[in-house]
């Protein structure tokens, strides 16, 4: 079979930018409607608390799939061997299921031990654990068709399924929110995930290959599974990073802090979650295919980094000249206060700075993994959580909530230079 060629990054980034547009639309409007809806206090915080806490377990999930090995394996054995496709993806599948709801257990009995003794309101804290745990299974589902769709060169499928479960969501938390309050996000997630599933599965029947899940370890799958292992490691370690931030949030003495953290964050990571949504799966598979020639790995690292780079520059600098009125328009609504709208913009160019070296960090990561260079990944875990706890304790005692934002940029600086200084030299040699 011939191999399959691969994409113009910026072109198949262009043609995804309208799709992926209203995806990152959708996404990037909730936090505002949140804000409307729930303004800032205890219930939310203790919501994004335990958001935090979950993140662990998504990362585990998603990390195993979308700019991952996986792909990297999916496309050498569909390349290779494309009669055994079908069944490589149907043993993934199958361990996706069964890994999910055993963590999916795990982190559920684990937090309503934890939070439904320690919060003020334990009613509700196991109902959100409940919730939240269902949700797990659905985004393990979901990660896995987009990255399978994504190594056979169908970026459009992950924003079409996402887009419409979006619409789901939004319109579960507009008839629900008065009547359930925070409860009502991590069920309408949940309903959003389960119709994105719904409409990948679908999009994958279109390539005409039966993908039954199993428990099968064939050699392609425990590659996957040794190079995914590493990686998730590593991402898990690190999202300790935004519990640590909202733990460390109490310490500012700023009523729901951790709420304002979280939505500075948001602000701030838009123009690198619109890059990741058209640019980086793109790139990966690019670099999948030049793998062996280190020239042209080289040369599509260097350009599409500093065109990143460049890009998140100019976005970032213009988000901090605009942040007081940006805030004012999207926050200064409903139950949200001017007092909490005017602090998030006093810290949101702290959480701006970061924005260009993050953009760096999320390209290196992707360089390494097209290499199947995974082994580092948990090390690099090791350096970023260990790195954003130390400047967290140190800035917080000065800054208050700036420093816990400034703590998050500095290490993404860090992280993105030892990324750079752990590449193979000729991936970092100048291509002629």
């Amino acid at each position: 079979m011939t191999e399959q060629a691969p994409q113009s990054i910026a072109g198949t980034a262009l043609r995804l930018l309208p799709l992926q547009a209203v995806l990152r639309a959708g996404e990037a409007l909730l936090p505002i409607a949140l804000a409307a809806w729930f303004g800032r206090g205890a219930a939310t915080d203790l919501y994004y608390l335990l958001a935090a806490y979950y993140v662990f377990a998504a990362a585990l999930l998603t990390g195993a799939f979308q700019d991952s090995g996986a792909v990297t394996v999916l496309i050498d054995v569909g390349n290779r061997k494309p009669g055994e496709l079908a069944e490589v993806a149907g043993a993934l599948l199958g361990h996706t299921l069964a890994i999910s709801v055993g963590l999916s257990l795990s982190m559920g009995v684990l937090g309503a031990v934890v939070f439904g003794l320690t919060t003020f309101s334990p009613t509700l804290a196991l109902e959100l654990v409940a919730l939240m745990s269902l949700g797990l299974v659905a985004t393990a589902v979901r990660a896995f068709y987009v990255g399978f769709l994504n190594s056979r060169g169908m970026f459009r499928a992950h924003p079409i399924g996402s887009g419409l479960g979006m619409i789901v969501t939004w319109g579960l938390l507009a008839c629900s929110q008065r009547t359930l309050g925070v409860r009502a996000i991590p069920l309408a997630t949940f309903a959003g995930e389960v119709v994105a599933v719904t409409i990948l599965h679908g999009l994958t029947r279109g390539l005409r290959l039966d993908i039954v899940p199993s428990l099968k370890r064939s050699e392609p799958v425990r590659r996957i599974l040794s190079l995914v292992r590493l990686e998730t490691i590593g991402t898990v370690i690190t999202r300790i990073n935004p519990m640590v931030d909202q733990l460390m949030s109490g310490l500012a003495g700023v009523l729901g802090g951790g709420t304002l953290i979280r939505y500075a964050s948001d602000v701030a990571a838009l123009p690198t979650s619109i890059l990741q949504a058209t640019v980086f799966p793109v790139f990966l598979s690019r670099l999948a295919h030049e793998a062996g020639r280190p020239a042209q790995f080289s040369g599509t690292t260097r350009r599409t980094l500093v065109g990143v780079i460049a890009l998140l520059v100019v976005a970032a600098a213009f988000v901090a000249a605009v942040r007081r009125p940006l805030c004012m328009l999207l926050f200064a609504h409903g139950a949200m206060d001017r007092a909490g709208v005017d602090r998030m913009a006093d810290i949101l160019p702290w959480a701006l700075v970061g924005v260009p070296p993050f953009g760096a960090l999320l390209i290196l990561a992707r360089a390494h993994v097209a290499l199947q260079n995974s082994r580092i990944m948990p090390s690099m875990g090791v350096l970023n959580a260990s790195l954003n706890l130390v400047l967290n304790a140190v800035f917080v005692r000065f800054m208050g909530l700036s420093g816990i934002l400034l703590s998050t940029s500095v290490t993404y600086l860090v992280v993105a230079a030892v990324f750079w200084l752990r590449l193979p030299a000729s991936a970092r040699a100048t291509s002629a």
